[in-house]
């Protein structure tokens, strides 16, 4: 029987039809499938993982950016989460593996159909890709994420537009103000979110600018939160 996605917002019912990359524990590419299908804890749980990405924008007094997912979202609403976290789809542009180019091309679409950041404020090459994470996280018990995520930071001072149905609410923190939130058992954060940062996020933030300038790519696939 076909799921039927009437109860959600007709905008994000939309992006489910977008086609995701499908990949195998090595982020080897075999195939693509709908965001939807990508999704759904029952493919997940037959082992679907897919292609993805997370952003770390930090502003010149090296503040980051978080945003609170919109309460419109199918999978993870109302959580607080880093600056942006999509997927590189099946496309031309978005499939370039060299340089990891595919997931920056998409990178820089999701920042600006999220946040409204102009391309020319976050070009491609500004993207310092640092490592992979695989990961598992259930949303509720029908949706949720099995991803190879990139992650990526950038420093730059934007002009933000957000687009109310992708994001409910922004903040720019520093490390001190993000541990508070961790802190605070009434925020939720997306489980993404918290592997990141009690495994790489806050060292790599301490020396930002040395990270962003020197620290060598780690091509390594960590496997977070499996036993």
């Amino acid at each position: 029987m076909a799921l039927d996605l009437k109860e959600y917002d007709e905008e994000q019912v939309r992006l489910m039809e977008e086609m995701c990359i499908v990949v195998n524990k090595n982020d080897e590419r075999v195939g693509a499938d709908s965001k939807k299908t990508c999704h759904l804890m029952s493919n997940i749980q037959e082992g679907l993982l897919h292609r993805a990405f997370s952003v770390f924008l930090f502003d010149s007094q090296n503040r980051l950016l978080l945003q609170q997912r919109a309460t419109e979202k199918i999978t993870f609403p109302d959580m607080w989460t880093n600056t942006c976290c999509s997927h590189p789809l099946n496309t031309p542009s978005e499939l370039i593996e060299e340089n990891q180019l595919g997931v920056r091309n998409a990178a820089q679409r999701k920042l600006e159909h999220e946040l409204g950041i102009k391309p020319e404020e976050v070009p491609v090459d500004n993207f310092k890709y640092l490592t992979r994470i695989h990961y598992l996280a259930p949303s509720d018990g029908q949706w949720g994420e099995h991803e190879v995520d990139y992650i990526l930071f950038m420093k730059a001072d934007v002009n933000l537009n957000v687009n109310p149905n992708e994001i409910r609410d922004i903040k720019w923190v520093t490390p001190e103000e993000l541990k508070a939130m961790f802190a605070d058992p009434n925020i939720p954060m997306t489980p993404w979110f918290k592997l990141i940062c009690n495994s790489f996020l806050f060292k790599w933030w301490e020396q930002l600018d040395d990270t962003l300038q020197n620290l060598k790519a780690d091509d390594t696939i960590h496997r977070l939160g499996f036993d």
